[in-house]
């Protein structure tokens, strides 16, 4: 793909995108931090929706920030092949705007999820999980309140069939069950991919598992997806 410029989307309430743009930029990927409203740089071969509360997560988490213009520009540029990470907050926006299918809601739990978990990796072959082999567990951080995925069975019969699903909470064995899932979402799922395999969206923090200064490194493979997409 050559030189990677990822833009990092900014609305009023991110708080997750200097992560991104440090985690990014420790991997050597250039990225800068775009307000929404000035819309995607020309320059623009990547873009990263981040985590946070745009817009203090009025109406349902991500509804508002989905409805800014610049994600016209994002929906375009993901039909054309732009690789497109939508992360926590960031999936909210990307489910809500429909990049991606289903949606996610409160978690079964009512509370507030600040914890590492552990994730399966369902498929190896896409750029957000080459780093990876298929079966793999990786421990990747979350941080939400409406972390919960939610899809009706139809369309989640239909995402299982087209092998869309990216990650699943699972126990260190690599088992799903319900204690490992920390949320509630519908199938262990915890991260999907759009209609391309260039576009996905997940839950838990992959910035936050880059730096080998503050933790655990398993998150860099996903964001390395922005060099071989």
């Amino acid at each position: 793909m050559g030189i990677v410029t990822v833009s990092i989307v900014r609305f009023g309430g991110s708080n997750c995108d200097r992560d991104a743009e440090r985690a990014l930029d420790h991997l050597g990927i250039d990225a800068e931090i775009v307000w929404h409203e000035d819309g995607l740089p020309a320059e623009t071969s990547g873009i990263v929706l981040p985590g946070g509360f745009s817009y203090g997560d009025y109406l349902r988490a991500g509804a508002m920030a989905a409805r800014s213009p610049i994600l016209n520009e994002v929906r375009e540029a993901a039909i054309e092949g732009t690789p497109v990470l939508g992360v926590c907050n960031g999936a909210q926006i990307g489910c809500e705007s429909g990049l991606t299918e289903g949606a996610f809601t409160t978690n079964e739990s009512a509370r507030f999820q600040c914890e590492h978990v552990s994730l399966r990796v369902e498929r190896a072959d896409t750029p957000w999980t080459a780093a990876y082999d298929e079966g793999e567990v990786i421990q990747v951080p979350i941080a939400h309140g409406e972390g919960r995925y939610e899809i009706d069975d139809d369309r989640l019969e239909t995402l299982e069939a087209e092998d869309r699903v990216l990650f699943r909470y699972c126990d260190e064995d690599g088992e799903t069950s319900p204690e490992a899932n920390p949320n509630g979402s519908k199938h262990d799922v915890a991260g999907v991919l759009g209609d391309r395999e260039t576009v996905a969206v997940l839950m838990p923090h992959p910035e936050r598992a880059t730096l080998p200064d503050i933790g655990p490194t398993d998150g860099q493979g996903i964001l390395r997806g922005f060099e071989t997409a």
